[in-house]
């Protein structure tokens, strides 16, 4: 099979992806083998292929935002059948033992294993997944749409939730891709105002064009105080400033697996009045099935950039250098 792994993490312009042949993946006591139709493009394959995260083992395939059709089962395996659409996401394994597992924290797994990071991905023609790990996919949303809900919409909604964003609430966002145009959305249509942050002028246009109260440049401030705010963008620097804007008791979720250094903070100017900071650790499989329900109920507009498998290298380029719209997704 085709199949794209990161040769040496380098910047994206410098090549660091290959395409290669690889044997077709066999799967496992209690797998599933899926045919990939669609894989999502998400910034954590970016940082994954310039090193910004050290891959796991050499040669690993990137890629977790994964739908595809199972064509083969491992020994044991009983919860899909052949022919079958189901998902693959980031979230490939924990111990299921350990305190966070046994609270319901599972994201928080002290030996989680990660799809396109420790496991081959979807950066490929075929892929396996623990029957266990995968979603179920209902027909509301295409091949092509479903992939960025898998990763993009569940650390979306992980990152929404973490930012205590009260009934009716004006939430800002800070940065406006693959995961904010979707947490955009599910704010939006529960009743919250957005306003969305970026450098992006094209960015800016699709935020208002799904509803956004005001879209500015990610340096500017909002037009009001803010209640929370998400940052999705990777860089540190804009910490201060989302804190700077929030109303007091406001939280800012950080959403990215990745952050540039965060500058100095003052505690009278940026926590004072009980703002609050925090981070978002991947995802729980309960994270996932709520997001794909949130998606169905309120019908997400999904805004997709499509890329064939062959041009997996040009799809990252593209993202690093803010040409996607939307969510980058590499069809079959």
């Amino acid at each position: 099979m085709r199949a794209w792994v990161v040769d040496r993490p380098a910047p994206i312009d410098k090549g660091p992806l290959k395409l290669i042949d690889r044997d077709i993946p066999v799967p496992g006591p209690a797998q599933v083998r899926v045919r990939v139709r669609t894989c999502g493009v998400c910034r954590t394959d970016l940082h994954l292929a310039e090193g910004d995260l050290t891959p796991r083992r050499p040669g690993v395939v990137p890629g977790h935002e994964i739908v595809g059709e199972v064509d083969a089962l491992g020994e044991g395996s009983r919860r899909f059948q052949i022919g079958e659409r189901i998902g693959i996401a980031w979230l490939a394994a924990t111990c299921r033992a350990c305190q966070y597992c046994r609270s319901g924290r599972e994201n928080l797994c002290i030996s989680p294993l990660f799809t396109g990071w420790d496991l081959d991905g979807g950066f490929a023609e075929f892929a396996v997944v623990d029957e266990r790990y995968a979603y179920a996919l209902t027909d509301d949303f295409s091949d092509r749409d479903a992939a960025p809900l898998l990763c993009a919409g569940i650390i979306g909604y992980r990152a929404l939730r973490r930012a205590n964003l009260p009934p009716n609430g004006r939430l800002g966002i800070y940065g406006f891709g693959a995961s904010a145009h979707l947490t955009a959305q599910i704010a939006i249509r529960e009743g919250a105002t957005v306003h969305v942050l970026t450098r992006s002028e094209e960015a800016r246009r699709l935020a208002r064009a799904l509803g956004a109260a005001s879209a500015g440049d990610a340096a500017d401030s909002p037009s009001e105080p803010i209640d929370s705010a998400i940052l999705f963008a990777p860089a540190g620097d804009l910490v201060p400033v989302a804190l700077e804007a929030l109303d007091r008791g406001g939280t800012l979720a950080i959403a990215g697996i990745h952050l540039s250094d965060i500058p100095m903070l003052s505690y009278q100017k940026d926590l004072f009045h009980e703002r609050t900071l925090t981070s978002v650790t991947a995802n729980t499989r309960a994270d996932g099935e709520e997001m794909l329900a949130a998606a169905t109920r309120l019908h997400l507009d999904v805004t997709t950039t499509s890329y064939p498998l062959d041009a997996a290298d040009q799809a990252l380029s593209d993202l690093a250098h803010d040409k996607v719209s939307g969510a980058a997704v590499l069809v079959a």
